[in-house]
């Protein structure tokens, strides 16, 4: 079975409607509720886009999303509220990653929710293959109050176009035993949608197959599965954090291999910093461009949803990889 099944516990949902009753009186009432949102339709918490996403697309008019994540927020650095510690409790089905979003971990361990799907558990994920910030220059401060313990494994597996799909039919068998009533639909609009993200492949395969340069630098290592997937080489200038801070060392590692590998771009993104990246390109006279980790769609992205953006990412990268 691809969801777990837990028997719901009153506990945790008492204990955050005492603390959010201390300081959040618009929350209307607190309870185990029922899987419905109340006007029928299955309530559906997701931790961050690419599983709204999912969500949206496949349940359609049957469920009603709330994403943990609010537009533009970081979400590695997510912090979980009292409001939204009650909603997971209460969730006809919660979505998320494990090991992406550490606060969210934890509370859907607590939250005593009775469908819970971990969208890595419906494909194989990559061993962390990002460049690591532990070989800083001695006396460099690290960054501080982030731990992002993905478990030896690289959690950014929606830029995968193949294995994204596959996590859409494990949502959409999760929505199917979270409420089987419209388990043709949620079945149904799966495979639809793994059917675009197959298109989407094809698209990046046939796009990036003859370039100049197979090598591309972006902000955090975001993009080793697309990498991967299409054969092309990531060099990030922090690891998984996006919020680390590169060593005086790397930074001369990529001046190197900007030089030996053609790069002519330097990638950033829209929800973190762009000048160690800005900088770099300006010692090294590169462009920079967006890379969108499709993290999250706000007015700055490259796109209103993650087709657009992806496909904004493609055109980013044959222009960088100097595509045929």
């Amino acid at each position: 079975m691809t969801t777990r099944r837990r028997s719901r516990s009153r506990i945790p949902v008492l204990a955050a409607c005492a603390a959010t009753a201390l300081g959040m009186t618009a929350l209307a009432g607190c309870g185990t509720g029922d899987d419905g949102s109340g006007d029928g339709r299955l309530d559906v918490v997701a931790s961050f886009y690419p599983l709204e996403f999912l969500a949206e697309r496949i349940g359609g008019e049957h469920v009603g999303v709330t994403g943990l994540t609010e537009p533009g927020t970081e979400p590695h650095d997510l912090d979980i509220s009292p409001r939204q510690t009650v909603e997971l409790s209460e969730a006809g089905l919660v979505l998320y990653l494990e090991g992406f979003q550490p606060a969210v971990d934890e509370a859907v361990e607590q939250s005593g929710a009775e469908h819970v799907a971990e969208a890595g558990s419906f494909t194989t994920l990559r061993e962390d293959g990002g460049h690591e910030e532990e070989h800083a220059e001695e006396g460099e401060a690290g960054h501080e109050g982030h731990d992002h313990d993905h478990g030896g494994t690289d959690p950014h597996v929606w830029l995968d176009p193949v294995r994204y799909a596959e996590i859409a039919e494990g949502v959409g068998a999760a929505l199917a035993e979270a409420d089987p009533d419209n388990a043709a639909a949620y079945e149904r609009n799966a495979q639809t949608l793994a059917g675009e993200l197959t298109a989407l492949d094809q698209e990046f395969a046939e796009g990036l197959a003859a370039t100049e340069t197979e090598t591309f630098i972006t902000t955090h290592a975001a993009f080793g599965y697309l990498a991967e997937r299409y054969g092309l080489h990531e060099e990030a200038i922090t690891g998984l954090d996006p919020e680390s801070e590169p060593s005086a060392e790397r930074m001369r590692e990529l001046q190197d291999v900007a030089r030996e590998d053609r790069v002519t771009t330097v990638f950033f993104e829209t929800l973190v910093s762009d000048e160690t990246a800005r900088t770099l390109a300006g010692d090294l006279g590169l462009r920079t461009a967006v890379l969108d980790p499709v993290e999250g769609i706000t007015e700055d992205s490259p796109g209103a949803d993650y087709f657009e953006v992806m496909r904004a990412n493609l055109a980013a990268l044959r222009e960088a990889l100097g595509a045929e």
